[in-house]
């Protein structure tokens, strides 16, 4: 039997993020899938050319690994030059993005100084919301079609072919998984020129399809219905969960609205994939800049006026936030370097389940990506007693209940 190619492989060995990057460099041979419980994961064209361009691609996978040993020394979430709790200046791209507009207002700022003719990111696909697609946009209405949170699985690096393609240099957001590949494609000189800025997105992992349909089904959504709009956070801080649909009779209805904590919490998070409760950063400590929510200064209502944590972790990312702030597109007060860990209490709870997990893992057997450079169990042996405890125990009955010894396969989403 021929042994799987390499990507192939790190989907079948729950290793794939889902990132896009293979399918993004060689989209004659690999292509993106939506599979209802698995993920968007990628599937290789069964022929020569297929795995010769999945052995290429291999080099781009950071869910097999991630080397974080280039990093200036750090605290565990990667470097922090300066940090800032603020918000857009603009008070539509405020109020439509998640918690203060940062992502947006810095990635429009990034194409209107001339750092980038592009930004690259993900929206929700017109013809099916619940799912999101890869798209670059060069202005402020592009830019704003994908503000506010996405809780579904997204390939933002599948742009890495278009960027490649293209004339013009490109911003990056992704989430830090999404920014790894992309860090990895940034060996390639020529590519690394046209991609001037990434931007991660604090990440706590993606739900899959399932979820999101357990979602429309809380928020009343009927099933013969057509969905035209799915917003997870935006529109206030953190803001609602709501959908806007065409009924049976062609009629725009706008379904109920559930606060933030009760959708995610109650809903999605049980179904975030497993490859992201082993992940090693949610923070985005490889990209320029990284942003998230505040949470240690949290809103008093579901739809607030929103802040944003924004960390500047390379030279390149504290010019821009410096620019930004100096042309008032900005508008934010500095942080200490510490931030991270007491505005994401959450986050540090799960990297300190991390090597735990993976220890399970291993005594049962199974892969684990090879990640360097980041202090786990430091993280771990500081977490109380019962949580180092339960991240062994609760993996060996995960393992158990949802059979990780099994190979994943794929089966794509029907229309």
């Amino acid at each position: 039997m021929t042994r799987p190619d390499p990507i192939t492989r790190a989907v079948a060995r729950n290793l794939c993020t889902g990132c896009g990057a293979c399918a993004g460099a060689f989209p004659a041979a690999i292509r993106m899938v939506d599979d209802p419980v698995n993920g968007r994961r990628p599937v290789v064209a069964p022929t020569p050319e297929g795995r010769a361009a999945a052995v290429k691609a291999a080099t781009l996978c950071a869910g097999t690994g991630t080397d974080f040993r280039t990093l200036p020394a750090h605290d565990g979430f990667g470097p922090v030059l300066a940090a800032w709790e603020g918000h857009a200046a603009d008070p539509e791209i405020r109020h439509r993005g998640s918690s203060g507009g940062a992502v947006t207002a810095l990635a429009l700022f990034a194409l209107q100084s001339g750092l980038a003719g592009g930004v690259a990111h993900i929206a929700a696909r017109r013809d099916d919301p619940r799912l999101n697609e890869a798209v670059i946009s060069h202005d402020r209405e592009g830019l704003l079609r994908g503000a506010g949170s996405r809780y579904a699985q997204a390939s933002p690096a599948e742009a890495l072919g278009a960027i490649a393609a293209g004339a013009v240099p490109v911003a990056f957001i992704g989430k830090p998984c999404d920014v790894a590949s992309v860090t990895r494609a940034k060996a390639d000189p020529t590519l690394a020129a046209k991609l001037p800025l990434t931007i991660a997105i604090f990440c706590a992992g993606a739900p899959n399809l399932v979820a999101t349909d357990r979602l429309l089904n809380r928020l009343g959504v009927p099933k013969d219905a057509t969905l035209t709009d799915l917003r997870y956070r935006g529109n206030g801080w953190p803001g609602l969960m709501q959908a806007r649909y065409r009924d049976a009779d062609g009629v725009e209805q706008q379904s109920e609205g559930i606060p933030y904590a009760a959708g995610w919490g109650g809903i999605l998070q049980a179904e975030r994939r497993w490859r992201c409760r082993i992940c090693t950063d949610h923070t985005g400590a490889l990209a320029d800049i990284s942003v998230g929510d505040p949470w240690h200064n949290p809103p008093e209502g579901h739809t607030d006026a929103g802040r944003s944590l924004i960390i500047a972790r390379t030279p390149a990312g504290l010019r821009l936030v410096q620019a930004a702030l100096a042309a008032g597109v900005l508008v934010a007060q500095a942080q200490p370097d510490d931030v991270i860990a007491r505005a994401q209490p959450n986050l540090v709870a799960a990297q300190g389940a991390v090597w735990g997990r993976r220890l399970a893992m291993r005594a049962m057997g199974l892969p684990v990506p090879a990640d360097r450079g980041l202090p786990l169990f430091a993280a771990w042996r500081a977490l109380p007693w019962r949580a180092r405890l339960s991240s062994v125990a609760g993996t060996v009955r995960r393992i158990a209940r949802l059979r990780l010894w099994r190979p994943v396969t794929i089966r794509e989403t029907e229309a």
